[in-house]
């Protein structure tokens, strides 16, 4: 069992392991409002995370440790994610008369059919959601499955940063909550909403309807492409070009020969995975798009999507519905918003109801 479902402890910090990243957000809670504490993102070196899995534990775990020290709080315990990719889930309809201890046993049986790998080699968790609506003597339960590797990794880079990795939750979830809370009302309706992260080298669409992602696709496409044209034909090195966007302080001339054809390339991408989406069993519309990752704040995108696409869509700022401590930067944080969706989906694990 791998923590997705334990009980909730002290404050969380989320922490998300981007391929090119470290994204950390501090939430705590102040009376019924939720305060955005500090938040930090660290740039990792290139081929330290490849196809989501950690190459070089180390290097991330001082990237998670530099932003602690960033955040400038006294954090202890952590949540962190694995990619949907290297997740298995699958909802079961199982017998009420169970005990605790022979659901478990039930549920390693039922695993087994499916998951393609031997057990011994999967980190499994379960939660048992609600009564069967139409037979009660039936409960519904969420099982989810990864390979252990991919779990021990994620917790040790965390705990060998200095904190305590408490729970190991997934980037879909963590994506639900973060939406189910910027805008409770209109994802709890009949209407399709969907997210799209443009991350640095995957690009992922949830498609979510009333609160519950109900297609999921990734994509291999994001900003590394641009940042290695800017690189490469600029001579600036990928550091350099990552900080120029994060202060928005790239060149006009670089904006017009690469960021814009880039622009129209994203959109392309876009459209693509959402015909996949549109060709599978799930044919209806979408009513809205939110937008998160490094590229989606690029000057012009979201109008051209609207254009392109005659779907509503919205930058995702994590921190709609919170307050947020004086001595965070507003402008900063207002740039850094749609790469710290992930982040602050995590911390939010801790306010659940």
């Amino acid at each position: 069992m791998f923590g997705l479902f334990n009980k909730k402890t002290s404050t969380l910090v989320g922490v998300d392991i981007g391929s090119s990243a470290v994204k950390l957000v501090v939430l705590s809670r102040d009376k019924r409002d939720i305060l955005l504490d500090s938040y930090a993102v660290v740039g990792l070196p290139p081929a330290v995370i490849v196809d989501g899995h950690i190459q070089e534990l180390g290097v991330v775990a001082d990237a998670i440790e530099k932003g602690v020290k960033i955040c400038g709080s006294k954090l202890n315990n952590a949540i962190t994610s694995v990619p949907s990719s290297a997740v298995i889930i699958k909802h079961l309809d199982l017998s009420n008369a169970f005990s605790e201890a022979e659901l478990e046993d039930q549920i390693k049986i039922e695993a087994d059919q499916f998951i393609p790998y031997p057990l011994d080699e999967v980190a499994i968790d379960f939660e048992v959601q609600s009564v069967h609506p139409v037979n009660p003597d039936l409960n519904k339960i969420l099982l989810v499955a990864c390979r252990n590797n991919d779990v021990l990794q994620r917790e040790a880079s965390v705990n060998s940063a200095g904190l305590k990795c408490d729970i190991v939750d997934v980037d879909t979830f963590a994506i639900e909550r973060l939406l189910s809370f910027v805008n409770k009302d209109e994802l709890a309706g009949d209407e399709l909403v969907a997210s799209i992260d443009i991350g640095a080298s995957t690009m992922t669409l949830n498609v979510m309807h009333q609160g519950a992602i109900i297609y999921n696709r990734e994509q291999g496409f994001g900003s590394n492409e641009l940042t290695n044209s800017i690189h490469v034909q600029c001579g600036m090195s990928v550091e350099e070009v990552e900080q120029s966007f994060r202060l928005n302080e790239i060149s006009m001339e670089i904006e017009a020969m690469l960021i814009e054809p880039f622009r129209d390339t994203i959109v392309q991408q876009i459209s693509r995975s959402l015909q996949f989406y549109y060709s599978s069993n799930v044919q209806n519309q979408l009513a809205k798009i939110y937008l998160s990752g490094g590229c989606s704040s690029i000057k012009g995108l979201v109008e051209l999507l609207e254009e392109e696409l005659g779907i509503r869509v919205e930058l995702t700022n994590p921190f709609t519905n919170m307050r947020v401590q004086a001595k965070i930067n507003k402008d900063r944080l207002n740039k850094d918003a749609p790469v710290l969706v992930k982040a602050c989906g995590l911390a939010l694990r801790f306010f659940d109801e």
